[in-house]
């Protein structure tokens, strides 16, 4: 199972971005796909996640700014980013969870600057 990220970049502030995840070698449908970052010196987080039923978790600072969407067919899920902060800026993981498994994309940088 592979997981390909797309769409970071260079941002500058109050500006958008749009993060695609395509997921490949399987059939199954994954359980719950997401979003996580790092921030350099940090931790990585969660950013957002959803699962199969439709229920999502987002970060409380990215709340209201953030929206997470999936295609359950086609194992995609996307992350459209919107006002944009300089915190913001950290290397976004794809995540995606099938039964006990987990599986991480190579992650894309995202950095918000003037």
């Amino acid at each position: 199972v592979q997981l390909v990220e797309s769409g970071g970049g260079l941002v500058q502030p109050g500006g958008s971005l749009r993060l695609s995840c395509v997921g490949s070698g399987t059939i199954f449908r994954f359980n719950v796909m997401g979003w996580y970052r790092q921030a350099p010196g940090k931790q990585r987080e969660l950013v957002a996640n959803l699962n199969s039923e439709g229920n999502s978790d987002y970060l409380d600072s990215v709340k209201g700014r953030f929206a997470i969407s999936r295609d359950n067919a086609k194992n995609m899920v996307w992350l459209q980013m919107n006002s944009l902060k300089p915190e913001d800026t950290a290397v976004y993981y794809c995540y995606a969870k099938k039964l006990q498994d987990d599986y991480w994309g190579q992650g894309t940088q995202v950095t918000v600057s003037s």
